[in-house]
């Protein structure tokens, strides 16, 4: 009889010889820092936040300047009206974002991912709040670290209310999108937002306050699939934040009246200020990362400590791999910058642009579509004519009440036996049923291409459908 073997012991955390996989994340407490990067930094943030939550707010005439009303399927910019079938719009919108993502980065490397993605545009507002309330980075890990008392509870607390009702605002502008903002806070205060409503304001409320208040920098460097594919796009004439090593190095402590060539030591005073004011945790020094979004804290900072040191600024900076292996001057960094890729792309981006507003200044603002009435192919009316109906929806994009003349030709005494006229309120479509008729043995049997004219009663604007006539056998 044989005994079974003991399975192999699994070494757990604390055994000798034991490595975990997974890295646990260390919690990043980003300095406060100021500079000329920062300002910009936070004029994006402005700009950004005041189109978000102005917008909603904003009324053209008597209705939301900006609004995508889902149910009605119309969607208002402005004095455009749009339809589902203006899709190609959003299409174009589409492709401009992506090809100006690829100019940008081109040129200076994640200046998006910077300055005016979502992301790191809460996180910004999350952290400032974080420190009018828990103190710079001292203070907040200080208090992290401190055990259980009143101070820290409220202090949590209290942070923690704050992102809440600024995460819920957000949720709340966001679903103003697309219900009127008036109607959905009169809803609000009377109890009757409906469910949809209520689970859009949840969920955009929780994504903000999860993602800038928790997740942070995980999401730049583990969740957004920009911040692994965007080595495809850089080469050696991009600009990115970069340490300049060969005036750096080597790095080291010293005196602010202290030679450097006596001491051998380079520019770097080794304080680590870079690495503190990082909003990703990464140390510049070490060269090129894919966690750093290029939001330049860290030339802020090393300004600052060489400006104390009275040493030129620049150890840190925007600058290419080219000029820092050949040491150019801005003048020829420049040059370089327009090269093919950056051309091509450019001249893409501004032919899309030019025909996408062509599109829209060319836009009949009308639409039409025809539908043949399946429950009777054809049939015999008065007079023995050949009668085809038809359904022709109309649809209205303009702020007026508009009245559309009806017609139809492709065939030989083709007629129009129903009223020519259509009336159609402002920004609203209507159904309209449509006979046409043919003489007796006007045309051979089987399918004939016919037209459908729709144009506006004074003739300035027309559409033209296709469709069939069937001459029965």
């Amino acid at each position: 009889m044989t005994h079974p073997q003991p399975l192999p012991q699994v070494p757990q955390d604390g055994d000798e010889g034991y490595q975990s996989l997974y890295e646990s994340a260390q919690k990043i407490y980003p300095r406060a820092v100021s500079g000329r990067f920062v300002q910009w930094r936070w004029v994006f943030v402005w700009l950004t936040q005041i189109v978000f939550y102005g917008l909603p707010w904003l009324q053209w005439g008597e209705r939301q300047a900006v609004l995508f009303d889902l149910g009605a399927r119309r969607f208002y910019l402005f004095g455009l009206v749009l339809y589902p079938q203006d899709f190609i719009y959003l299409t174009g919108l589409l492709v401009i974002s992506a090809l100006s993502l690829f100019l940008f980065t081109a040129v200076a490397g994640r200046l998006w991912c910077g300055f005016a993605c979502p992301q790191t545009v809460y996180t910004e507002i999350f952290l400032w709040i974080e420190r009018k309330i828990e103190g710079d980075r001292p203070a907040r890990m200080r208090l992290d670290g401190s055990p259980f008392s009143l101070e820290k509870l409220v202090k949590k607390w209290f942070k923690h209310l704050v992102w809440i009702g600024f995460s819920l605002w957000t949720g709340y502008t966001f679903v103003g999108y697309f219900t009127p903002i008036g109607e959905l806070g009169l809803e609000f205060f009377q109890n009757r937002m409906g469910s949809w409503e209520i689970f859009w304001v949840l969920f955009y409320g929780f994504a903000t306050y999860g993602n800038a208040g928790w997740m942070r920098e995980q999401v730049c460097k583990y969740m957004c699939p920009y911040a692994r594919f965007q080595s495809a796009m850089f080469d050696k004439d991009t600009l990115i934040v970069s340490y300049d090593a060969a005036r750096g190095e080597p790095r080291g402590t010293r005196g602010r009246k202290d030679d450097l060539q006596a001491k051998g030591l380079g520019a770097c005073i080794d304080c680590d200020l870079c690495v503190q004011v990082c909003p990703t945790g990464i140390d510049i020094r070490k060269g090129l990362q894919y966690e750093c979004i290029g939001c330049a804290r860290c030339i802020d900072i090393c300004d600052t400590v060489m400006d104390k040191m009275n040493y030129p600024r620049g150890l840190i900076k925007f600058t290419t791999q080219h000029a820092l292996a050949q040491g150019w001057k801005s003048p020829r960094i420049l040059g370089h910058l327009l090269r093919p890729r950056v051309l091509v792309y450019a001249a893409i981006l501004g032919a899309v642009i030019l025909a996408l507003g062509v599109s829209l200044a060319l836009r009949t603002p009308f639409k039409v579509d025809v539908i043949r009435d399946r429950a009777a192919l054809a049939r015999i009316a008065a007079g023995g004519r050949i009668e085809n109906v038809y359904r022709l929806q109309v649809m209205n994009a303009t702020e007026q009440t508009q009245t559309y003349r009806l017609s139809a030709e492709g065939l030989e005494g083709l007629v129009l036996a129903s009223e020519p006229l259509v009336t159609v309120e402002a920004a609203q479509s209507r159904w309209v049923p449509v006979r046409l008729q043919v003489p007796y043995a006007s045309a051979t049997p089987g399918a004939h291409t016919i037209y459908f004219h729709v144009a506006t009663e004074d003739g300035a604007m027309a559409v033209t459908e296709k469709s069939v006539f069937l001459m029965p056998r």
